[in-house]
């Protein structure tokens, strides 16, 4: 008995060594990611610059906290062993400086040889960053982190749907995916995809999809005319889940491009990966086709009209809080956010000269002189001081307001301090840097009711979801600015022709699928 017990005991404790040393076999053996990216959607007519600081970039594990799917103890989080280096990302603005660029360059280049070898690296962008003399500034990027991690580590690429896609971004980007949604409220699933895409591919052993299918496609709308929420944006992205179901299809995308820059980068892409040829061929061909198909269906999201007719809409409506977007210098969207031709015009008016007018929230101006000057004053204190058009004073001047200070908020991250100056029936959210504004509490941090307002001026282009659920009605005002939704105004230099709907009689363009090479190919 005792001679078939002890080799029973020593296969037990055998067996126990061996699924403890497979146990940490097995944790060793997680993939090493890395995390990195510089984002930013930039425009090249505002007379704007950004410094890096407007990037408030995030360095190692204080990354985590910008994605939920990061938290301890998430299945994202337990897949990998995961390197956060650089991440930065910044509110739309003006083109990036090239000592800002250079510099978040070299400090994602050198935290990334620190913490190497990697098997994967997760790369989150936007698409439309300009940087001052470049023309395709996430492709210089992304081949700079290559050269540094090598060509067989496993890129997946997080975008924003009005990014850019050139032949350099495509071909270091092994998995690539966008937005589906305009406004981005998939932004959070869709980078856990790109993600969960990476993750799948490295525990398979499967690695880089064999097949990269890239089509440019010459259109260049504004994001306010491509919104999902309408047609025919909202059939055409319904399109793309059947694709990606198709075996041998990872992933689609549909990029509309970013038109208020001056590359020859900016217009439609297409994209799809996979390892099947002809299912990734297909998708991609089948996606553009009928992304050109419905090119002249595309109208803007909402009503649009003069600054003056909007007004007038507005005060005539019952409708509360009818919202107008100043859509010409919108900060979401690149512009300077401090051009102050709409609040002179609102100020003219004769409707909102007194405090029993029609009450008026405009949101929002740029004036640090104005700011110091309520600092002193306080609330309920008198001020007359400029504000606005330090940046882009090319359709007014900077403006002198003159009011009373209803609030004061310092501490923001990105105003620094709000104060809130009333004149006549209008209240003026005026910060010591540019804010664009969102959410209701944007506005009820600031004492303001913007529900019970007769009319929200809002420096924006298509509504934001709290916002576009707030409203009573709507109309997107055609102002100037450094994002101008009149495309023809802009003059450009640098855009491949022709392209639609600057040459809207242009033939049709050739939609047929490019095989773009894997990174590790493109030396061969």
């Amino acid at each position: 008995m005792k001679k078939t017990i002890l080799p029973l005991l020593i296969l037990a404790v055998t067996l126990t060594a061996c699924k403890s040393n497979t146990e940490k076999t097995a944790e060793t053996k997680l993939p090493k990611v890395a995390i990195a990216g510089i984002g930013i959607e930039s425009s090249t007519f505002s007379p704007a610059q950004t410094h890096e600081e407007a990037f408030h970039a995030r360095i190692g594990d204080s990354i985590f906290s910008r994605y939920p799917f990061f938290t301890e103890g998430t299945d994202i989080r337990k897949r990998a062993d995961w390197v956060p280096t650089f991440l930065g990302k910044s509110l739309p603005g003006g083109i990036v400086t090239r000592e800002a660029y250079e510099s978040m360059v070299e400090k994602t280049l050198k935290m990334l040889k620190e913490n190497g070898p990697y098997d994967g690296l997760f790369f989150d962008i936007h698409g439309a960053m300009s940087v001052v003399g470049m023309q395709d500034a996430e492709g210089d990027l992304i081949k700079r982190i290559r050269d540094v991690i090598g060509a067989e580590v496993l890129i997946s690429t997080s975008m924003d749907l009005h990014g850019n896609v050139t032949e350099t971004l495509a071909q270091h980007s092994d998995l690539i995916t966008c937005y589906r949604m305009a406004p981005h409220e998939d932004a959070l699933e869709s980078k856990a995809r790109a993600i969960t895409n990476l993750l799948d591919r490295l525990e398979s052993g499967k690695g880089k999809p064999k097949y990269k299918a890239w089509i440019p496609v010459p259109i260049l709308l504004p994001g306010e005319k491509t919104s999902t929420r309408i047609e025919p944006g909202k059939s055409l992205y319904a399109k793309i889940p059947a694709f990606e179901q198709q075996d041998g299809v990872i992933d689609a995308a549909i990029w509309m491009g970013y038109p208020w820059a001056d590359e020859s980068r900016n217009h439609g892409v297409v994209m799809a990966v996979g390892d099947d040829r002809e299912e990734v061929t297909k998708a991609a061909e089948e996606l553009a086709k009928a992304y050109w198909d419905v090119r002249n269906e595309f109208e803007f999201v909402a009503p649009v009209a003069t600054l003056d007719e909007s007004l007038k809409m507005a005060l005539a409506s019952d409708k509360k809080p009818y919202m107008i977007s100043d859509m010409g210098d919108n900060p979401t969207a690149g512009g300077a956010g401090d051009v102050t031709w709409t609040v002179r015009e609102l100020l003219n008016r004769p409707e909102l000269k007194s405090e029993n007018g029609p009450s008026l929230i405009y949101a929002s101006i740029p004036g640090p002189e104005l700011v110091a000057e309520a600092l002193k004053v306080g609330v309920g204190g008198k001020v007359s001081a400029l504000a606005g058009a330090q940046v882009d004073d090319r359709f007014a001047p900077p403006l002198k307001l003159e009011g009373t200070i209803t609030a004061i908020r310092e501490g923001d991250r990105d105003a620094k301090v709000e104060v809130v100056v009333k004149i006549g029936s209008i209240s003026v959210i005026v910060t010591e840097q540019r804010k664009p504004y969102h959410q209701e509490s944007d506005f009820t941090d600031l004492d303001l009711n913007p529900r019970e307002a007769d009319i929200v001026v809002v420096k924006i282009g298509y509504l934001v979801p709290e916002l576009y659920e707030m409203r009573g009605d709507w109309v997107m005002a055609l102002t100037p600015g450094g994002v101008d939704q009149d495309l023809e105004r802009l003059g450009y230099q640098n855009i491949k022709r022709p392209m639609f709907p600057l040459d809207p009689d242009m033939k049709d363009p050739d939609l047929s699928a490019r095989l773009i090479k894997a990174s590790d190919d493109l030396n061969k």
